[in-house]
């Protein structure tokens, strides 16, 4: 089995664990010259039902979202990693990176914090649990 990864993946919310993360996925991905794609998900619980109906509230924070992961592409590069790319989505965290992204990116390695910035489920047993178990490729889980 090759031990080098391709096609990196990595979750980024802004929480310790995710900073964390996303450390490790520069070096791993420098390490196996490999591509990183990194991700942010706009989640549903971050704003109310009268913000959700509002379009343009909800466009304005998916292009905040961008121009944040965008941040995170430029320090990856100036870390030295040759290829990467930057995706931001909606849903929740883990079904969204699992079922959407996954398939999208196409990626060998998925790599997350343990724990994620807010909310009741931010706790290992939520989110990246919800990953681990089923993502169809390898999780590295980081805390």
């Amino acid at each position: 089995m090759d031990s080098k990864f391709k096609k990196i993946l990595v979750g980024v919310d802004d929480s310790p664990d995710a900073i964390l993360a996303f450390e490790y996925a520069i070096s791993r991905a420098k390490e196996d010259d490999a591509e990183l794609t990194i991700v942010s998900v706009l989640e549903d619980e971050d704003f109310n039902v009268y913000q959700a109906l509002s379009k343009d509230y909800v466009h304005g924070k998916i292009e905040d979202l961008r121009k944040h992961v965008l941040g995170y592409k430029e320090k990856a590069e100036k870390a030295g990693v040759k290829k990467v790319n930057a995706v931001v989505a909606e849903g929740q965290a883990g079904e969204t990176i699992v079922k959407n992204v996954i398939p999208q990116v196409q990626p060998d390695l998925l790599i997350i914090g343990s724990e994620a910035k807010k909310g009741i489920a931010r706790h290992f047993g939520s989110q990246a649990a919800y990953m681990a178990q089923y993502s169809p490729i390898s999780v590295l889980i980081i805390r």
